[in-house]
């Protein structure tokens, strides 16, 4: 019965075979780095940012300057005086039309038609590269006291250029439009905290403390704006 029903039996199938899925309870772990020097190197392996791209580029153009500098020039004999030969430099490769004082599109922000002004860069454009190089300055070296980029001829030419381009672009000053507005604003709300009484909040204190806010805010920005487009060299 045995052999007879063991003959009758169908061969075993070859594919029919039973996977039973295994799990595991240990949570997977990323090894992180052991030591402050392998993150730092693990950071430098990262690709840097565009600011830091560009930060670079526009390092290696200005020493590449004073390099062919008639004389030549070294970083540390470099001072505001080369840093405005510098952006006296760049303009030959701006894009920004700036009209001059004779042509009948001074002022205009949106001219009808062409004209033989000059093109210069932006002051956004030289404003943001100031702000790159005086960061790269210090990055490599430089003491915060003698880095030429935050001469104060550097920072006064900067002025110039944007209220000279302004005037002759016809752009508004939007900044200092707020500037005046803010104190309007400080000046009505004194009045009309001396007319009215105090509640029992701190109503004219916050009103004071928010005008300061406002001005010191406002003073950072007008020394320390870094906004535009970068100077692609």
């Amino acid at each position: 019965m045995d052999s007879a029903s063991g003959a009758g039996a169908s061969p075993p199938d070859p594919h029919g075979v039973l996977v039973v899925p295994t799990t595991s309870t240990t949570a997977e772990t990323i090894p992180g780095p052991s030591s402050p020097q392998e993150a730092a190197a693990a950071a430098a392996a990262s690709p840097p940012s565009r600011y830091e791209s560009q930060k670079r580029r526009d390092w290696n153009t200005f020493l590449q300057y004073l390099q062919n500098h008639k004389p030549p020039l070294t970083l540390a004999r470099c001072s505001g005086a080369q840093v405005l030969e510098f952006l006296k430099y760049l303009d030959q490769f701006g894009k920004t039309k700036v009209h001059m004082n004779g042509c009948p599109f001074f002022g205009n922000p949106t001219p009808p038609g062409p004209c033989a002004c000059p093109l210069k860069q932006a002051w956004g454009s030289l404003d943001a590269l100031i702000g790159r190089l005086r960061a790269a300055f210090e990055e490599n070296g430089g003491r915060p006291e003698l880095n030429p980029f935050a001469a104060r001829a550097v920072r006064i030419y900067l002025r110039e250029v944007k209220e000279g381009q302004a005037k002759a672009r016809g752009i508004p000053y939007e900044k200092k439009k707020r500037k005046r507005a803010a104190v309007a604003t400080v000046a009505v709300a004194k009045v009309t905290a001396g007319n009215a009484p105090v509640a029992a909040g701190s109503d004219q204190v916050g009103s004071s403390g928010e005008s300061s806010k406002m001005t010191n805010n406002n003073s950072v920005d007008d020394d320390h704006s870094s906004a535009g487009a970068g100077v692609i060299l």
